[in-house]
């Protein structure tokens, strides 16, 4: 998805085409007003929704292939499906392959049917092994990090468990530079502390045989989530990129909390969260597909 907003001054009229249907209905009220003072009002907001869209919509741009790991409950595989939309409503071709081969809940697989009718290419390990916990890979894998395309997504199990696999496709990595982004949630157990995701992080890249060289924040509750909880989780993955080194790619927010998030406060991108992976007794939110380029 690319910015469509168009601006037209004639008349103090303004329109937004491409924005949520809330952005349009202000535009549509507001914008023909000629009284200073309430365009001024309309102008400041606007363009802290300018701000928060160029953040949302330009500065994630990954290429390549990209690793995404982290451990249990982290949400990573929510956060690599997301990043797989994201850049798909971006124009790029994106493929994202499911490496969890530890855990039998919330996995890629689950997303296939999403992802597929956007137009993502989904590999899943072979179909007889679908539903097994077996450290089995398709071909597929060692085929997509030797010729990634625009973007190829790693969704990896948790923990140094999960990331053995990798060390399967030590050749495969030789050919190519990965990124390998840790993905960090400080409302979970082991990783409330930065000492406890350095502790992460180092037996991930033992049991890899990669290097991780970027954080991503996925600071939630789920469901609970509060504002207060983006903004002191981002806080707490800044501090760690300072202490580690490593750049912090970006950060996570439930859409819907979204209008709400003061975007001044954050020096990186924020990744919309749809929530895909839900128990049964829960909807996933569909994607747009309206939405995506090409």
């Amino acid at each position: 998805m690319t910015l469509q907003g168009i601006i037209s001054t004639k008349s103090g009229y303004f329109y937004f085409r491409g924005l949520s249907p809330w952005v349009h209905h202000f535009c549509l009220t507001f914008g023909s007003n000629e009284d200073s003072d309430l365009t001024h009002i309309f102008e400041s907001g606007l363009s802290r929704w300018i701000r928060c869209l160029s953040k949302q919509l330009v500065k994630i741009q990954l290429k390549g292939v990209v690793v995404i790991v982290g451990n249990y409950g982290s949400g990573k595989t929510e956060v690599a499906i997301n990043l797989a939309v994201y850049h798909k409503r971006a124009g790029i071709d994106v493929r994202i392959a499911d490496l969890d081969v530890v855990n039998p809940y919330f996995r890629t697989r689950e997303a296939k049917g999403p992802l597929s009718n956007l137009g993502i290419d989904v590999v899943l390990p072979p179909k007889q092994y679908l539903q097994a916990d077996l450290p089995i890979l398709s071909p597929e894998v060692a085929g997509s990090i030797r010729q990634p395309g625009e973007l190829t997504l790693l969704d990896v199990g948790g923990d140094d468990a999960g990331a053995t696999i990798l060390a399967s496709l030590e050749n495969e990595f030789k050919a190519t530079s990965p990124r390998v982004l840790q993905v960090i949630n400080p409302l979970r157990p082991f990783t409330e502390t930065h000492q406890g995701c350095l502790k992460v992080r180092a037996a991930i890249e033992s049991a890899s045989k990669l290097t991780v060289n970027g954080l991503i924040g996925n600071a939630n509750l789920i469901d609970d989530t509060r504002l207060d909880d983006i903004y002191d989780g981002y806080r707490f993955v800044s501090e760690l990129s300072e202490h580690s080194g490593l750049p912090l790619e970006l950060i996570t927010a439930g859409r819907a909390l979204l209008p709400s998030l003061d975007m001044d406060r954050f020096a990186c991108p924020v990744l919309p969260i749809d929530r895909q992976l839900v128990p049964p007794w829960q909807k996933p939110v569909e994607f747009d597909q309206a939405d995506i380029s090409g």
